[in-house]
């Protein structure tokens, strides 16, 4: 089975593989930090373990990152 991963076309083999098996073979750190969108459509973590991921989907991770400086303006 072939799907694209974070852009990248990816084997994945026969099985059949959820969200969060990927997340773990793609050895995502923080899986709880992470955004899914799968076909472009964002994923509740709730269905993480139990949406499966199907030949020629993409799926893409979402980092959400903090930081920055807060300037007054003047």
């Amino acid at each position: 089975m072939k799907c694209k991963v974070n852009g990248e076309h990816r084997e994945i083999g026969d099985e059949i593989i959820t969200i969060s098996e990927i997340l773990t073979k793609e050895r995502v750190k923080n899986q709880d930090m992470v955004a899914v969108q799968l076909n472009g459509d964002f994923l509740n973590k709730a269905f993480f373990g139990s949406t499966p991921v199907k030949n020629g989907d993409e799926v893409e991770f979402v980092y959400f990152m903090g930081g920055g400086q807060w300037r007054r303006q003047e």
